[in-house]
């Protein structure tokens, strides 16, 4: 089935080769300024926004990260969100790995059918991306556009055949398309589970480097027409969620920062403690992951950082506080991550922050995420009267 394409802003636009399971976007004869949706359209599925903006490189001259800031409206009727972009390198880094490029996407899966509008504010200036605080950047800056969503034809256990994980006040979240209720059941282990040789820039960083994980032993439980990338990397973890939904899980948990911690094999930046520059190949290796556990009905529980960094002089994002680090840190995830339908934002595993930092971590975030969906902090067993906050 072949997804639709649309012409936006001009009349010469990248080709978009399609297929059932994959969306291909070409920018070698983009015009700056250039736009196209892509992905299959339908309901609760990815829809994916791609611009062709400023040329960037994730440790350029200008930090893409924080000195552009890339935001789509979406709007249908009603209902609108506003949901944050990100650099996205040459638009295709997980199979190639690049550091540089000029493509800048945003992710909406969409609640209703019909006609969605969106219209893309692009910003630059100095830590733009946190602030807010910058200046328009032509032609990319107020460009718009319209495109049309069909219904879903998935099945359960699939999430997109059941709608985004809502909670609504009751005692469990419920899907919001086929009004199921969500009970967890699942292992919380390994945390360090994105700690994989498959990923791009992935090592051990303590004195004494621990192997990282292979997940060798399933791979047998890969399946021919799985995700794989770069030339069939990832099939043991791939193998790992098959198994989990084999064996009646729904749900599967990672820590996204443990530098300083336990592990010592995970974050999302190009170096351990480079906390400013993010890793465009690795970050769209880890969503291959996540999608493929929305897929086989899995929720992705993020644990954003562990006890042993949370407020750490050398390891903790801001030393601990709720700054430019931190906030640059839950924007990209959001922005990359945030489109999945079942998950849950936990601001930290056993953590031992001041409960006014806590409030203002959880504040932030819930005004970057478009929808709010769970979030949770877990206070350390020495500080858990003080460190109680609502998230």
């Amino acid at each position: 089935m072949l997804t639709r394409r649309h012409h936006l802003s001009r009349t010469f636009f990248p080709a978009i080769f399609t297929t059932t399971a994959a969306v291909v976007l070409s920018t070698a004869w983009a015009a700056d300024g250039d736009v196209t949706v892509s992905g299959e359209l339908k309901q609760w599925h990815k829809v994916t926004i791609d611009v062709v903006g400023p040329q960037a490189a994730e440790t350029g001259p200008i930090n893409p990260f924080l000195n552009y800031r890339m935001d789509v409206t979406f709007t249908n009727g009603a209902l609108t969100y506003v949901v944050p972009g990100y650099f996205a390198a040459d638009g295709n880094a997980g199979e190639t790995s690049a550091t540089e490029g000029k493509v800048w996407r945003a992710h909406l899966s969409p609640d209703l059918t019909g006609t969605w509008s969106y219209s893309i504010s692009f910003l630059a200036g100095d830590d733009v991306s946190v602030t807010k605080k910058g200046q328009p950047l032509e032609p990319f800056h107020g460009k718009n556009g319209t495109f049309s969503i069909v219904p879903s034809d998935k099945v359960a256990p699939d999430a997109r055949a059941k709608g985004r994980l809502l909670y609504n006040g009751t005692r469990y979240p419920r899907f919001a398309g086929n009004q199921e209720w969500f009970l967890k059941v699942g292992t919380d282990s390994p945390e360090n589970m994105l700690g994989y040789t498959d990923f791009d820039n992935t090592s051990n960083h303590g004195e004494k480097p621990k192997p990282l994980k292979t997940w060798e032993p399933h791979v047998a439980d890969w399946k021919a027409g799985d995700p794989t990338w770069k030339k069939g990397k990832g099939k043991g973890l791939i193998g790992a969620l098959n198994y989990l939904a084999a064996e009646q899980m729904n749900v599967f948990s990672f820590l996204t920062y443990n530098s300083g911690g336990d592990g010592k094999d995970v974050w999302p930046y190009i170096e351990f403690n480079k906390r400013l520059n993010y890793d465009c190949s690795k970050l769209d290796q880890w969503d291959i992951i996540f999608s493929h556990g929305e897929k086989l009905g899995l929720f992705l529980h993020f644990k954003l950082q562990e006890t042993e960094n949370d407020d750490h002089k050398d390891w903790g994002m801001d030393q601990g506080e709720m700054g430019r680090e931190r906030a640059l840190y839950y924007r990209e995830l959001i922005a990359r991550f945030g489109y999945h339908l079942a998950l849950n934002w936990n601001l930290g595993e056993e953590n031992t922050q001041k409960t006014p930092t806590l409030q203002a971590m959880a504040q932030f975030s819930m005004i970057t995420i478009p929808i709010i969906t769970s979030w949770s902090c877990i206070p350390s067993q020495v500080n858990k009267k003080r460190s109680i906050v609502h998230c």
